[in-house]
């Protein structure tokens, strides 16, 4: 089975809920009988590299709070965006010897051997936002999220499509797997000329100094591509104060970043549906542990992007953005 059509698997899992959650009506003329299709309540941990104040990560969250509320699971969220920081994160996870660890695998080589515990626990994993080329190896039964590759393609291929000569990619996270693939597809496909540049995605002071200096220092630079929708926000103002010419698009997005899109102070998103991703991880959990469902066979990951908005669509995203889902 081709990788991009694991897209739809999206859908089969809601389907198969659904399924699960009508399995008490009636049949055969008896009377239905009420009872609770979740069966006892799951302890899910959520772990993700958010790093503080990082809105994306509030859209993954919502998700997996939706799909526990729906599954009757007490989710446990933590954070980290040190790849050590994870690590004993989920060891923690471990202790608690709780049902399931949805984790990003943003930093793979730093979870390797917490993983293999989790595993001899007999703890279930699941992957999701980071890590495509890796959950597989670190023993993950599914994984959920964009492949950064076709994505970081699908960007280069919109600056071509715009006539672009010369972008700066602006990585916030350096060693991050999934930025660095994001960069490198983008810089295969683009015709133009593509700069990466390293900043420090904790420290918006320092990412707008970095990214206005930048610009200054080279005026042939005539886009700003960006990995992270705060950090399209803060590149906008970055642009100003340069007093450059060139204009903003971004991986991701947030409310703000879909009302930029509005005002075309962002030229477009390349979208992963965040709230997808946690969604479904936790809703893949609670299957695995009640039914012994793994999407895509455990081979193929299930893909919730990549899939552009701009100008021609963003309205049609906007209404989902007031609610936080987009």
């Amino acid at each position: 089975m081709k990788r991009s059509s694991m897209a739809t698997v999206a859908v089969a899992l809601t389907v198969v809920t659904a399924l699960l959650l009508s399995a008490c009506s009636s049949s055969g003329g008896k009377d239905s009988v009420d009872k609770d299709v979740t069966g006892p309540q799951q302890t899910i941990a959520l772990i993700t590299h958010s790093a503080k104040g990082d809105t994306f990560w509030d859209i993954v969250r919502a998700g997996a709070e939706d799909a526990a509320a729906k599954d009757n699971i007490k989710l446990k969220y933590y954070a980290d965006p040190e790849g050590s920081g994870q690590a004993k994160l989920i060891q923690n996870a471990i202790d608690q010897k709780v049902d399931g660890i949805a984790v990003t695998l943003a930093k793979p080589d730093a979870l390797k051997s917490v993983l293999k515990k989790a595993a001899d626990a007999k703890i279930p994993v699941v992957g999701l936002n980071s890590g495509i080329d890796q959950w597989k190896e670190l023993g993950a039964l599914e994984y959920f999220g964009n492949d950064e590759s076709l994505a970081g393609t699908a960007f280069g291929k919109k600056l071509n499509d715009v006539g672009a000569k010369k972008t700066l990619c602006v990585i916030h996270e350096q060693g991050q797997v999934a930025q660095e693939a994001r960069c490198k597809a983008l810089k295969e496909a683009f015709h133009g000329k593509t700069v990466i540049q390293y900043v420090d995605g904790a420290n918006m002071p320092d990412v707008k100094s970095s990214i206005t200096s930048k610009l200054q220092a080279d005026k042939k630079i005539d886009y700003v591509s960006c990995l992270a929708a705060p950090i399209a926000m803060t590149a906008v103002k970055a642009v100003s104060s340069a007093k450059s010419k060139a204009k903003v698009a971004t991986f991701d997005t947030n409310k703000e970043l879909v009302g930029a899109i509005k005002d075309g102070d962002v030229q477009w998103a390349v979208d992963q549906q965040p709230y997808l991703q946690g969604y479904l991880a936790v809703d893949g959990l609670w299957l695995y542990n009640t039914n012994g469902d793994v999407s895509g066979g455990g081979t193929q990951p299930v893909l919730t992007g990549p899939a552009i908005v701009d100008k021609s669509n963003v309205d049609d995203i906007a209404k989902w953005a007031k609610n936080g889902t987009r």
